[in-house]
């Protein structure tokens, strides 16, 4: 299988075999059902369709209720599809893909929404130095010249600035899973994951 939807659920430690520690991600990934088989010769693409994330019913629409139902899925509020490569084929509507799917020392990559930080200045944003702070100085946190006046008399596309900080999806790559508990569908990855906790991951292969 391709990937896995999962949900953050904060991070900790973990004492291994040989006395070190890995500081470790913890994800309750699936079990996330099979809703739909995208093949190349209807679709034009290979992909699999997951969906996860309980929901009620009132809160989803008829057609959203009935593509699920056609597959025997309960209510869930995500489907997001994995493109793949041969996958899509041994893949059947209808299944789950659970934790099983991964082993331990696989390296996987975690994609997510990065949590929003708001409107916030280039020092915060773009890593900028700050002015002076004393002798007059009124250039503590200001981004300093961004452009000539007479000429060019404007500012060039691509100028960072302050602006609109995170709250963009974000691709942590090279993770490697540490642990795989399949009794509480848990999924322990070394490093940090995107996202704030809660937030909803989708977790590929990296190979």
């Amino acid at each position: 299988m391709p990937g896995i939807l999962a949900k953050k659920l904060g991070m900790t430690q973990l004492f291994l075999e040989d006395g070190t520690v890995a500081r470790v991600t913890v994800l309750e990934a699936g079990p996330c059902p099979i809703t739909a088989v995208r093949t190349g010769e209807r679709d034009g693409y290979e992909a699999v369709q997951l969906a996860f994330g309980q929901s009620r019913e009132k809160r989803m629409t008829r057609a959203e209720l009935g593509h699920l139902k056609k597959a025997g899925a309960p209510p869930l509020r995500r489907l997001v599809e994995f493109r793949s490569d041969g996958a899509a084929a041994e893949a059947k509507v209808g299944e789950s893909v659970t934790v099983d799917a991964f082993e331990v020392g696989a390296t996987v990559k975690v994609s997510g929404t990065s949590k929003g930080k708001g409107f916030q200045g280039t020092i915060k944003r773009h890593k900028f130095g700050r002015g002076p702070a004393s002798h007059g100085s009124h250039n503590v946190r200001a981004p300093g010249s961004i452009g000539a006046s007479a000429y060019p008399a404007r500012l060039f596309k691509g100028i960072r600035g302050p602006g609109q900080m995170g709250n963009v999806r974000v691709t942590q790559r090279g993770l490697q899973v540490v642990s795989v508990d399949a009794s509480r569908n848990l999924l322990l990855v070394r490093g940090s994951v995107p996202g704030p906790r809660g937030g909803v991951v989708e977790v590929r292969s990296d190979g």
